[in-house]
């Protein structure tokens, strides 16, 4: 059977994969968010390094198989070195609460990228502050 990839048409996405998120997601890594790669998590390969074609539009890549990112970037460091994590809905939240943020505090929005791009934002501020 070949591979079918994501219809953006069609298909309903996991998490929402668009730009704005994706940079979100780009800044959180900049203030230190810590992560270990693990089995579950969606990331963004922004510099393209990984050559076969992503199953979601933007590069975007679900760890399926740890091993088989060690396999192409050589160790746990370099995955986290090189792509970014792009926490869902559920693990925001979690995140949130871990570092004393009141994840009802966002606005609730129909939109779901909006409501997850605004907690995002509410771990960057929180993770920046002195």
């Amino acid at each position: 059977m070949q591979p079918v990839p994501f219809n953006p048409d069609s298909d309903l996405p996991p998490i929402p994969f668009d730009n704005d998120v994706c940079r979100l997601a780009e800044q959180l890594k900049r203030t230190g968010l810590p992560w270990v790669p693990h089995v579950g998590c969606f990331v963004w390969d922004p510099e393209h390094l990984i050559t076969p074609a992503a199953p979601f539009p933007n590069h975007i890549y679900f760890i399926l198989s740890l091993p088989r990112f060690v396999e192409i970037f050589g160790s746990l460091t370099a995955i986290r070195e090189k792509l970014v994590w792009l926490p869902t809905w559920h693990q925001a939240r979690l995140l949130c609460l871990r570092h004393g943020l009141d994840p009802h505090a966002i606005q609730k929005t129909s939109n779901p990228a909006e409501e997850l791009q605004s907690l995002y934002r509410l771990l960057r501020d929180a993770l920046t502050k002195p």
